[in-house]
């Protein structure tokens, strides 16, 4: 304890603390949102030319679409705030490549002229890099935010060899065509980062899905909803040590390993082979996968279409 003399300058002092304290969000969440709550059973006929059953519904959250309309300037700075990004790409293709490599049909599915369609695509950091591979045929990228596409496009033109792989498509999933048939859907439907910005992960999820051909691949990343999760990505990379823009995240939009596999294999039927892989950000070296990490934070989660999904 304090000398009785300096009992009124140590009081000041943890109040002078406590005060700088308050921008950083000291208390856990204590609640958070089902994965399966979505909206309501809906009831109105679907609109034309739409494959949402719900004509009212919207993936695309105005919160969000203002929140990534600020980054788009950065977006292809790799010191900027879309940095980590630019560090998790070389992943997003190793898990692809890897979930790919573990198909034993025969015969052995195509490994040349893949399509890809990548929703959420942002500044274009993933498509471009999907678009320059040998074995890719073409990559549609689709983004609600016309801002941020339009930094998208701006820097694809800086490489005429992309001009005629890449397309960009400013459209929310839920206004995207159809394929005509399942067999000229997509090779690979990726996801990255985004079903975590999503209010009603469900139902955006199945309106994913009819993308993806019988034997293609639904790949997606996001965070398991935990303490850990909630401390790494909230108080330190958002509060503490900035490397991510305030208010990126929200922990109750967070989403668990389990309740995609639930949702993929208990809910949904026509999907199969389930793959997860945890990767943790270490300051200085980059994101290593470790096993076991999908637990407590980052992971990919990709699953592989049978037939018809439901």
């Amino acid at each position: 304890m304090p000398p009785p003399s300096n009992v009124q300058s140590f009081r000041q002092l943890c109040r002078n603390t406590v005060v700088n304290l308050r921008p950083i969000r000291l208390l856990a969440p204590t609640s958070s949102r089902s994965f399966s709550a979505s909206v309501p059973a809906p009831t109105p006929a679907p609109a034309p030319n739409s494959h949402s059953t719900d004509p009212t519904f919207s993936s695309v959250s105005p919160d969000e679409v203002s929140h990534f309309n600020a980054l788009a300037s950065s977006w292809w700075d790799p010191q900027g705030p879309s940095r980590i990004l630019h560090l998790m790409n070389p992943l997003r293709h190793d898990f692809i490549r890897s979930c790919r490599s573990s198909v034993l049909d025969d015969p052995p599915p195509p490994s040349t002229g893949l399509k890809y369609l990548d929703i959420g695509c942002g500044g274009g950091i993933f498509a471009e890099s999907a678009a320059r591979l040998s074995s890719t045929a073409s990559v549609t990228a689709i983004d609600p935010s016309s801002e941020v596409l339009s930094v998208a496009k701006a820097h694809a033109r800086r490489d005429p060899a992309l001009q005629s792989k890449l397309s960009y498509m400013n459209t929310p999933i839920e206004q995207l065509p159809l394929p005509n048939t399942p067999k000229d859907g997509y090779d690979v439907v990726s996801v990255f980062e985004v079903i975590e910005h999503v209010s009603h992960p469900a139902q955006f999820l199945d309106l994913c899905t009819p993308f993806v051909k019988p034997g293609g691949w639904l790949v997606l990343s996001t965070i398991a909803r935990t303490w850990m999760s909630w401390l790494t990505t909230n108080v330190v990379a958002e509060d503490l040590l900035r490397i991510v823009p305030r208010g990126t995240h929200d922990w109750r939009k967070y989403i668990n390993e389990e309740e995609l596999r639930s949702h993929f294999l208990q809910k949904r039927t026509g999907w199969t082979e389930p793959r997860c892989m945890g990767v943790i950000y270490l300051p200085g070296l980059g994101w290593k996968e470790v096993n076991g990490s999908e637990k407590i934070g980052n992971y990919f989660f990709a699953v592989r279409r049978t037939g018809e999904s439901t």
